[in-house]
């Protein structure tokens, strides 16, 4: 990778939510590499420790926080627990999200029939939990005045998909609140306090791998067909593709960039079909 991304990295802390998963579980690794402390905060402890371990396995710096962002007290406890590790946070990024069948029409789930509960359940996982962990670091950024938020956000949330309604009105609100909270930090608190999202397109994990390749034929399925057809690229995005843009947003190299949503898609959201 292009050396021009790491600058003003080394040396800092960062604190990773989701970084149990595949995405920010890369980006957390690429961040150690390059002389970042960094917290990997995410809902399941053991996946937690397993980044931590392949980590500190390469050389780098890490610590495993088991934290629930839609619970104020852990998240509470996991900024602590991180400022006890490395003595400070510099960079917090929100990846925890993710979609729910139980907000998502399919054959055997129309739109009339999904539960009020569930929608909200899955808008909260990807829009509120990056709020209460904005909130909670952020006070720490504004405190020193300076600092980074990058937001997980996806093209989901600038173009909505089909089916997707729970997870495409969760990201387009993060979308919204990136553009806000950035204005709000800059201007209230300090101008050294920058606040952006990344838009993943399609990257094939084994989250969505049963959606998108037939088991059976190790083919794409018709919507996984649909989906490269509307990539000008004509592929999915890897997941170590996703790195360099979220190291260039979260580095000196991008210090006047702020409020920006930058999509990392192949193309997909320039793309009108035709």
């Amino acid at each position: 990778m292009n050396n021009f991304f790491p600058i003003g990295l080394e040396g800092k802390v960062a604190a990773v939510t989701g970084a149990g998963g595949a995405i920010c579980g890369a980006i957390a690794d690429a961040l150690a590499r390059r002389g970042v402390s960094t917290a990997v905060w995410d809902l399941s402890a053991e996946a937690a420790r397993k980044r931590v371990a392949a980590i500190t396995a390469a050389g780098g710096k890490a610590a495993a926080m088991a934290c629930d962002v839609l619970d104020p007290v852990s998240v509470d406890a996991a900024a602590e627990e991180t400022l006890r590790a490395f003595g400070a946070i510099d960079i917090l990024i929100n990846g925890a999200g993710g979609s729910r069948k139980q907000a998502t029409t399919s054959e055997d789930l129309s739109f009339f029939d999904i539960l009020p509960d569930e929608l909200m359940r899955t808008l909260a996982l990807n829009y509120q939990g990056a709020v209460l962990c904005s909130q909670r670091v952020g006070r720490i950024l504004a405190e020193k005045r300076a600092g980074v938020i990058l937001n997980i956000a996806s093209i989901a949330g600038l173009k909505p998909l089909t089916r997707a309604v729970g997870y495409c009105n969760g990201k387009a609100a993060l979308v919204s609140f990136t553009q806000w909270l950035a204005v709000h930090m800059a201007q209230e608190y300090s101008p050294k306090i920058r606040v952006n999202a990344m838009a993943p397109g399609f990257v094939l994990t084994d989250q969505n791998r049963f959606l998108l390749v037939d088991e059976k034929t190790g083919e794409p399925t018709e919507r996984g067909r649909q989906i490269v057809s509307h990539v000008p690229l004509g592929r999915y995005g890897a997941v170590g593709e996703m790195v360099g843009t979220a190291l260039w947003l979260v580095s000196d190299a991008s210090e006047f960039v702020t409020g920006a949503v930058v999509p990392v898609d192949g193309g997909f959201s320039a793309y009108s079909g035709v």
